[in-house]
């Protein structure tokens, strides 16, 4: 799928980590606890001197989009950062994925 002039927004065609499948056909399926632990830890302790609560977004397995010349390629890690980012998505939705191409700022 390829991008439009103007891009339309990716909540409109790009699947979030609720609409695919696990990565590996055999996992379980809840995570271990140290899979929640872990992400919430970073969460809770990842302070930015230089920059507000409201512009870090802080992702846990969140569908990351990477690469516009192949828009559907995603990764969702544990977790991940990005720095001058409202945590909400167009300032009032809460984010169900992030894509780099679209808000011009990659992930930590």
């Amino acid at each position: 799928m390829y991008q439009t002039d103007p891009p339309r927004p990716p909540k409109e065609y790009l699947p979030t980590m609720y609409d695919l499948p696990s990565e590996d056909p055999e996992e379980p399926g809840l995570p271990d606890e140290f899979h929640i632990l872990q992400p919430q830890l970073l969460r809770e302790t990842f302070r930015p001197p230089t920059y507000t609560p409201d512009q870090v977004f802080v992702g846990s397995d969140l569908n990351l989009y990477y690469d516009i010349r192949h828009p559907l390629w995603y990764k969702p890690p544990d977790w991940f950062a990005v720095l001058g980012v409202s945590r909400l998505y167009e300032q009032q939705d809460l984010r169900l994925s992030y894509v780099i191409w679209q808000e011009g700022i990659a992930a930590l």
